[in-house]
């Protein structure tokens, strides 16, 4: 494969900074069409991790993919502690977060994104091999490896 997954683990961290501080200055509403900031506790050090992740919400739920699977280290931090503080625009609420691997969940759910959002995921599809449209057996191919969290917000709380 190629694209995404092959970037280094530093350059993915400096990839980070942006949104962070874009919600930090207040530009989370422009970015919180399409990015999240999930704040994990982290597995070893015990610190809050601030991840910026693409995101769906259906039926109520947040759902994140990772392209890595369990291998992610803000899963890994979920895995230890599914407790999360998630920041949508100028939204703020916590919630359990439940590691999901079943391809075809993961499946169900690269089709709902590629449906919403055709050219943004057509793009990282394409970046990873997979034509475009996806058939269901290129998402099954592409699924392997992944993981899904699914998080169910518990409370909410506006903040400006």
């Amino acid at each position: 494969m190629s694209g995404f997954k092959k970037l280094p683990k530093p350059l993915l961290k400096v990839i980070h900074f942006p949104p962070q501080f874009a919600y930090a200055i207040g530009l989370g509403p422009l970015l919180g069409k399409f990015i999240l900031l999930l704040t994990t506790v982290g597995r070893s050090s015990g610190k809050k991790r601030v991840t910026p992740l693409q995101y769906e919400e259906i039926d109520g739920r947040i759902y994140l993919g990772s392209a890595f699977g369990r291998k992610a280290d803000w899963v890994k931090n979920i895995l230890a502690n599914p407790a999360v503080d998630v920041q949508i625009k100028s939204q703020k609420f916590t919630g359990n977060a439940v590691v999901v691997d079943d391809p075809a969940q993961i499946i169900d759910f690269l089709q709902i994104r590629y449906g919403r959002h055709p050219k943004m995921i057509g793009r990282i599809l394409k970046s990873e091999g997979i034509p475009i449209p996806p058939s269901p057996k290129d998402l099954k191919e592409y699924a392997k490896g992944m993981a899904m969290v699914v998080i169910d917000p518990s409370f909410h709380s506006d903040q400006n």
